[in-house]
C-alpha cells in the first residue's frame, strides 16, 4: 500500500478510514472545491471527464455489433422468429437473469408478436446456478415437438448463464437444436475453451474488443435486444415504434444492473441513469405493481430504492421458491394477475427476512466458536444442515461487512453442500475457487460473488484450502470494516447547494458509492439524543471551531451513545444528505467517529 495512504489512515470506532484515491490532494484548503476535489478523488478531474460524467446521453452506449458473436447470435434469433419456430429463453434466477429474460421477451413479442417465444428458470435449490444437461435435453425435445409444424427445430438463449457450460452445450448439439449463450460471468481465457454453442455473446470474451467489459446479463441482453430491433427494421436505426420499447425496457436493464452490483460507470451507469426515471411510470404493468406493492408509488425510484425495496422482492421468490413468478410479473399485461403476484412477493420476502436473520445469528455463533473472526483465519468457511441455499448469499454480505473478509457459506443436504460466497475488495473469489476446483464439484460467478457444490466428504479439504489462499492472499492490515472518503471537508462547505451538487453522482453503486467526506475537529455540544421508537438510532449535534454546528444522523448506533458525550472532540466520516423535514437543511449521516481521547 502507498505509503503516503498508509500515513493517512485512521482507525474508528468500527473501521479504518482510507481515502480513496491513492494520492490525497484532499485537504480543506489543498486547492479546488468540494466538489472537484471530490471528482479528482475519483479519477475526474480533467474537465472533459467530469462533463461527460453529470452529462449521461444515450448516445454514450457502444454499437451492440461491436461485441463478439452477438450479430450472430442476433441473426439467427431473427430467422427462427421469421419462421415462426420455438425459442426458448433459459434466464437465471436472480433479479439480472430475470430482467434480461423479460427483455428478451418483451422485444420479441414487439417484433412479432405470434412468435413461439417462452421462458425457463431453473430451480434455485433443486437444480442450482446455470445451463444443467438434463434441463437442456428437455427443453430441446420440446422445441423439437412445437417446431415439428413449421418445419423447424427451435433455438434455446441463455442469460446471464452459461459461458462455462461445456456439457450442456454439447447436450443442445447432440439434441439438434442450437443454442446461444449470452452471459456476462467470468469464463474461459482461450476461445477454444468456450462451449460449442451457435454463439456466445460476451463483453469478455477472450477474442472480443468491446470498450465495456462491465455489462451486467440484463445489460447483455438489452445490447442483444437492440441488435434485434435493428434487424428487424432493416436499417442501422431503429423505427419509432421499436425505439420506444427499447426506452421502456430500459427500466428493466436498470433493475437488473443495480441489483446484480455490477460497477455503475460507463454504459452501466447509462442504462442505471436513463433507466430508473422509467421505473415509476412504465407500461410494464408487473413493474408499476412491484412499485406499489414496495411503498416507492409516492417517490422516484433511486438506485437505493432498487436495492432495498425492489430488488429483494424480485429475488424472494428465487431464493424460497420458483422465480417463475417474476418473470410473469415482468412479462405479463394482465394487471389484477400483476398485483397479485407482487403481493405474494412482498409476503415472501417478509419470510426470506425472517429466515435470513436466523442464518445470520447462527452464522456469527459458529464463526466466532471456530476462531474464524481472528487474523489467523482470513475467510469465513461454514456448512449447516437446514440452512436454505436460497438466503445463504445475502448472509454472506451481511457476514463480509460484519468481519471484513471472503465469506462462503454453505446448506448441507445428505452427502452434498451447496452454497453461495462473497468476497471483499481486491480478492478475487472466483480465482480462489478456480484454484480450489479438485475439492468441487462445480463452481461458477465472478471476482465478488459465486456459487457452488462440494461433496459433504471434500467439504474439510476445501476450507482448509480456501483459508489457507485467503491467508495468503489477504493482508492482516486488510481484515475488518474500511470505509473509504472521498475528501476532507468543513461544515462550512456543506451547504444546501453543495450537498445537492453531489448528488447529480448519482445512481450511487459500486465503483460509484456515495459520497462520503471525513469532517475533522468537531466538537459533541449537546448530550446523544435517541430517536426512533426503540431508540436505536441517535443524533448528534456538533460544533466546529468557528461556532458552526450541525446535526449528524448516525443509523443503527443507539447502543453507542454512552460512548459519546458532551465536549468529546471527534472526527467524523459523514455521507452528505439534505434533509427536507420542515424545509431544507444538511443533516449529514454517520459512517464512523473517531474519538479523540
Amino acid at each position: 500500500m502507498d505509503r503516503a495512504v498508509m500515513a493517512d489512515v485512521q482507525r474508528g470506532l468500527l473501521k479504518r478510514w482510507m481515502p480513496r484515491g491513492m494520492s490525497l490532494g484532499t485537504g480543506v484548503a489543498g486547492g479546488g472545491t468540494l466538489v472537484e476535489r471530490v471528482m479528482a478523488a475519483r479519477g475526474l478531474a480533467e474537465r472533459r471527464a467530469a462533463e461527460a460524467f453529470f452529462d449521461v446521453r444515450l448516445s454514450q452506449l457502444h454499437d451492440p455489433s461491436l461485441m463478439a458473436g452477438l450479430d450472430r447470435a442476433a441473426t439467427r434469433i431473427m430467422e427462427e422468429v421469421a419462421a415462426g419456430g420455438p425459442v426458448v429463453i433459459y434466464g437465471d434466477y436472480d433479479v439480472d437473469g430475470v430482467t434480461g429474460t423479460a427483455i428478451l421477451m418483451h422485444t420479441i413479442r414487439s417484433v412479432r408478436p405470434d412468435a413461439d417465444v417462452s421462458w425457463y428458470i431453473p430451480h434455485r435449490v433443486e437444480e442450482g446456478y446455470g445451463l444443467n444437461r438434463e434441463a437442456i435435453e428437455q427443453i430441446a425435445a420440446s422445441c423439437i415437438e412445437r417446431g415439428a409444424r413449421v418445419g423447424r427445430r427451435g433455438l434455446i438463449v441463455s442469460v446471464d448463464c452459461g459461458v462455462t457450460a461445456v456439457g450442456p452445450a454439447i447436450a443442445a448439439r447432440d439434441a439438434g437444436v442450437d443454442l446461444i449463450i449470452t452471459d456476462h460471468h467470468n469464463g474461459p481465457s482461450a476461445v477454444e475453451d468456450l462451449p460449442c454453442a451457435y454463439a456466445v455473446v460476451h463483453p469478455r470474451r477472450p477474442d472480443s474488443a468491446y470498450p465495456f467489459g462491465e455489462l451486467s446479463g440484463a445489460g447483455v441482453a438489452y445490447k442483444l435486444a437492440w441488435r434485434l430491433a435493428t434487424l428487424a427494421s432493416g436499417s442501422s436505426k431503429v423505427n419509432e415504434r421499436l425505439r420506444q420499447v427499447l426506452i421502456e425496457l430500459l427500466a428493466l436493464a436498470a433493475l437488473g444492473t443495480i441489483a446484480d452490483v455490477v460497477p455503475l460507470v460507463g454504459e452501466n451507469r447509462v442504462l442505471a441513469k436513463h433507466g430508473l426515471g422509467r421505473i415509476k411510470n412504465s407500461p410494464i404493468v408487473g413493474l408499476r405493481a412491484l412499485v406499489e406493492a414496495s411503498g416507492l408509488a409516492g417517490d422516484e425510484v433511486d438506485a437505493q430504492g432498487v436495492g432495498f425495496k425492489l430488488a429483494p422482492r424480485l429475488n424472494a421468490c428465487g431464493r424460497l421458491g420458483h422465480a417463475n413468478e417474476a418473470v410473469e410479473l415482468l412479462t405479463t399485461d394482465d394487471a389484477a394477475r400483476a398485483h397479485e403476484i407482487a403481493e405474494g412477493l412482498t409476503n415472501t420476502n417478509n419470510e426470506r427476512r425472517r429466515v435470513e436473520h436466523e442464518i445470520f445469528e447462527r452464522a456469527c455463533s459458529l464463526a466466532e466458536a471456530a476462531g474464524m473472526h481472528r487474523e489467523d483465519r482470513r475467510a469465513i468457511v461454514l456448512a449447516e444442515v437446514g440452512w436454505h441455499t436460497g438466503v445463504v448469499g445475502i448472509v454472506c454480505s451481511r457476514l463480509v461487512e460484519k468481519y471484513g473478509r471472503p465469506c462462503i457459506l454453505l446448506g448441507r443436504d445428505g452427502e452434498v453442500c451447496h452454497g453461495s460466497g462473497r468476497s471483499v475488495e481486491g480478492f478475487s473469489l472466483h480465482a480462489a475457487l478456480e484454484e480450489c476446483r479438485e475439492h468441487l464439484m462445480q463452481f461458477g460467478g465472478h471476482d465478488m460473488a459465486a456459487g457452488m457444490r462440494v461433496e459433504a466428504g471434500k467439504l474439510n479439504a476445501f476450507v482448509d484450502a480456501f483459508v489457507n489462499i485467503a491467508n495468503e492472499r489477504i493482508a492482516v492490515e486488510q481484515l475488518g470494516g474500511v470505509v473509504h472518503f472521498d475528501a476532507d471537508a468543513s461544515l462550512e462547505e456543506l451547504s444546501v447547494e453543495v450537498v445537492k451538487q453531489l448528488g447529480r453522482m448519482e445512481p450511487f453503486g459500486r465503483d460509484n458509492p456515495p459520497v462520503c467526506l471525513r469532517v475533522c475537529g468537531l466538537r459533541i455540544v449537546e448530550a446523544p439524543r435517541l430517536l426512533g421508537g426503540t431508540g436505536k438510532h441517535l443524533a448528534l449535534r456538533v460544533a466546529d471551531e468557528h461556532g458552526r454546528w450541525s446535526r449528524l444522523v448516525a443509523w443503527g448506533w443507539g447502543e453507542r451513545a454512552g460512548e459519546l458525550r458532551v465536549g468529546h472532540r471527534i472526527d467524523a466520516v459523514v455521507t452528505p444528505k439534505v434533509s427536507t423535514f420542515q424545509g431544507e437543511r444538511v443533516e449529514p449521516v454517520i459512517e464512523d467517529v473517531r474519538v479523540h481521547r
